[in-house]
């Protein structure tokens, strides 16, 4: 039976449509978990921090599992702070998903998650992480099916792969959203939010090539492998992470997944259908082959 994960929202929405979207998710969308934090930069938490105890209860009255995720790059003691604090968190129904390998000594000996921006790329580091208390662990979004194929038969604890949405690259201590509007991150007037589904950078060639997302850079392409999840559930993955976005209907996501994870819809058709709900949306099947295949 395959496990569906919503993973948290990595732009910058206003805090009323980010509450609003997660009670949506609540009511109408078919996932068995559900990501509720700031992974990318700490300065947007403030904004929705006081809805995510009643996003969390209508999440829960509705029968999903909660992980609360922590930032997947700290900076300064402020940062750490938060990190300590989530870390510390003594919700029974909750899981906190470590993104750095800091919050995992913070967790260790307690029931985790580990989310894709910890480098997990061998035995004796899924070994390591399952001692630690890892339930479940995000693969880094540049394993490809056969390093998954090696990893998956003799896991030591459930893996999980990111399946849709544009893929989280990398982390940097610069805003890059910041300087393209010439401001400096410290003052940095909160510009990504002009760009909820990150900003598209070009190549010189004026080619579509990357998106920024404050300090995170991102894919341009979203990924999406619904091809490959009949391959992924034959070597034992059975969850799949979903990011939300906010040109995409995310409960008709979640549904089309469920689908093909239950062989109920054909994978062809899937992609179809995701394609031409999402017409203007480059798709990609992520590093599943040799490179990264856009289509």
């Amino acid at each position: 039976m395959s496990h569906l994960v919503l993973g948290p929202v990595l732009f910058n929405w206003p805090p009323e449509k980010w509450r609003d979207f997660y009670f949506r998710i609540a009511d109408e969308a078919d996932l068995d978990t559900v990501c509720v934090g700031e992974v990318v930069c700490s300065k947007r938490l403030p904004f929705f921090a006081d809805y995510i105890p009643e996003v969390i209860e209508r999440l829960q009255s509705a029968n999903k599992k909660i992980i609360m995720p922590t930032l997947a790059l700290i900076m300064n003691k402020r940062e750490m702070e938060s990190v300590r604090s989530i870390t510390a968190l003594d919700e029974p129904d909750i899981l906190v998903e470590a993104n750095d390998i800091s919050a995992t000594s913070l967790l260790k000996g307690r029931p985790h998650t580990v989310g894709p921006f910890v480098n997990v790329y061998n035995e004796g580091t899924l070994d390591y992480l399952a001692r630690n208390g890892a339930q479940s662990i995000c693969l880094p979004i540049e394993l490809g099916l056969s390093s998954i194929s090696a990893l998956a038969p003799n896991s030591p604890t459930e893996l999980e792969v990111f399946a849709f949405g544009r893929m989280p690259l990398a982390i940097s201590a610069r805003c890059y959203h910041a300087r393209a509007h010439g401001l400096h991150k410290d003052s940095c007037q909160f510009v990504c939010d002009k760009d909820p589904d990150g900003m598209n950078v070009d190549t010189l060639e004026h080619q579509p090539f990357l998106a920024v997302n404050g300090v995170q850079t991102m894919s341009h392409g979203f990924v999406d492998l619904t091809s490959s999840l009949d391959d992924l559930q034959e070597i034992g993955v059975q969850r799949f992470r979903l990011s939300p976005h906010d040109n995409v209907d995310m409960v008709q996501v979640a549904a089309t997944y469920r689908a093909v994870s239950e062989g109920l819809m054909d994978p062809i058709e899937a992609h179809s259908l995701i394609k031409m709900s999402m017409p203007d949306i480059t798709f990609c099947s992520g590093y599943m082959g040799d490179g990264i295949a856009c289509h």
